[in-house]
C-alpha cells in the first residue's frame, strides 16, 4: 500500500532545498521558522481572503529583511509555511516532482523574506537545483 507523503516528508524536502540555497541566503534564514501544515488556518484564510484552503501552497509571515531595523518588541519570529495538502494536490496533477514543487514554493517564500522580485526568485531557484 502507498501512503501520501507526511508533514515530516514535506519538511525534509524543504530542509534539503534550504541546504541547496546560496550560503548568503542560508545564513539569513537561521531565525526563520519553517512550518509544514496540512492547510492554512482560519486566520490566514480570512487575512488572504481565500475562497478555499486549497488555494495557498505556501506563505511567508513576517517582515522582510529590509524592514528588520524597527521590529516591535514581542514580535513573533518570521515564518515560512508550506501547506502539505495543496502541495500534494498539485503534485498529483503530474508534470513535476514533489521535490521540485516544494523547492519552488520554498524559494518563492524565501524571496518574500528578502523582499526580492519574481526574476530574482527565479535565479535563486535555478541555483537551488529545481
Amino acid at each position: 500500500m502507498m501512503y501520501a507523503p507526511s508533514l515530516a516528508d514535506i519538511e525534509a524536502l524543504a530542509q534539503a532545498a534550504v541546504e541547496r540555497l546560496p550560503a548568503l541566503f542560508r545564513q539569513h534564514l537561521g531565525a526563520v521558522v519553517l512550518k509544514v501544515e496540512d492547510f492554512p488556518d482560519d486566520a490566514v484564510m480570512a487575512e488572504m481572503e481565500l475562497e478555499s484552503p486549497w488555494d495557498l501552497l505556501g506563505l511567508y509571515w513576517g517582515r522582510h529583511v529590509g524592514m528588520k531595523g524597527d521590529v516591535p518588541s514581542g514580535a513573533l519570529p518570521d515564518m515560512i509555511f508550506l501547506y502539505r495538502r495543496p502541495l500534494l494536490d498539485l503534485w498529483a496533477e503530474g508534470g513535476e516532482s514533489l521535490e521540485a514543487i516544494v523547492t519552488h514554493v520554498l524559494v518563492h517564500e524565501v524571496g518574500h523574506h528578502f523582499g526580492l522580485s519574481d526574476e530574482e526568485m527565479e535565479a535563486i531557484e535555478r541555483s537551488a537545483g529545481a
